[in-house]
């Protein structure tokens, strides 16, 4: 049955079955999603705009804030370029352990960020396998940005791949053959055929990984100490400040973060949209 008759199938239920489940929807999306964003936003203004702007100007606030860029701002490249970097070789070449190279990437998502932040400790602590080397040589990674960086890594590295794994085998490789076989290089061939063509798969993958790496918590609370001024990224800043019973302070930091998911659901809603509309373009039109 295809969606056309799927469509007129639907259209055919009673009415109060088609205002039912809408009337659930709504419910759902206002009690599960709307009420908490509003929630959020009414604490934070709860003593005024002048209490908003202090908590957000506190010296521990700014610090995590500035933290939590420049993660981001460490993550986001890397990831990217391992996930163009496996994906090109995943949708291009045939090798051995290729399928074990497609498990791995989506490691990150079956294993608890929690226990990501565990394997980081066992490796790199104090007591852990290379905990003594990495202190004879004063290198310090857990409680430290380097230890917050790499659990973010970890976490992060599959979005970007797992976008463009399926879109590029999707568009297949005529177009950069054909593009090789006129004499391009691989970088010409890279830039001027296979970039335009993924470019928007890139940006929601890269839109994606930015928003999980500044709104991880799992891996980076096992990791960073909770350092006040110092290890605290923005989402441990906010249960630091809400354990201390400022909660204006907390919900201030959590707006941050509210208004971050609003931007990345806009993003992503353009960039699937672009997405869907740059596929319709190439799809030939149907001559039945």
């Amino acid at each position: 049955m295809n969606t056309h008759k799927l469509t007129k199938v639907a259209l055919n239920d009673p009415v109060w079955v088609r205002y039912s489940l809408i009337a659930v929807s709504l419910t759902t999306i206002g009690l599960f999603l709307l009420l908490p964003l509003v929630t959020i936003f009414i604490e934070a203004f709860a003593k005024g705009w002048q209490k908003y702007a202090t908590e957000l100007s506190d010296p521990n606030a700014l610090a995590a804030i500035r933290l939590t860029l420049w993660v981001a701002f460490l993550c986001v490249p890397l990831t990217t370029v391992f996930g163009l970097a496996s994906a090109w070789a995943i949708a291009r070449f045939e090798f051995p352990g290729k399928s074990i190279l497609t498990t791995l990437i989506d490691l990150p998502f079956s294993v608890s960020p929690v226990t990501a932040g565990l394997i980081f400790v066992l490796l790199f602590g104090a007591n852990g396998w290379f905990g003594e080397w990495l202190q004879d040589h004063n290198i310090k990674i857990i409680f430290a940005t380097t230890g917050i960086v790499l659990a973010t890594l970890f976490i992060t590295c599959p979005f970007v791949a797992r976008e463009l794994i399926p879109l590029m085998q999707e568009m297949g490789n005529e177009e950069e053959e054909a593009a090789l076989s006129l004499g391009a290089s691989g970088w010409t061939t890279f830039w001027r055929v296979t970039l335009p063509n993924i470019k928007w798969g890139l940006l929601y993958g890269v839109v994606l990984c930015n928003a999980r790496a500044m709104g991880e918590f799992g891996a980076v609370s096992v990791v960073s100490g909770h350092i006040q001024g110092l290890t605290n990224t923005l989402p441990l800043h906010v249960e630091n400040t809400y354990n201390e019973y400022n909660a204006v302070g907390a919900f201030a930091a959590a707006s941050l973060l509210t208004v971050l998911a609003v931007v990345t659901l806009v993003l992503k809603s353009f960039l699937e949209w672009q997405q869907q509309r740059d596929r319709a373009s190439l799809t030939p039109p149907s001559t039945l």
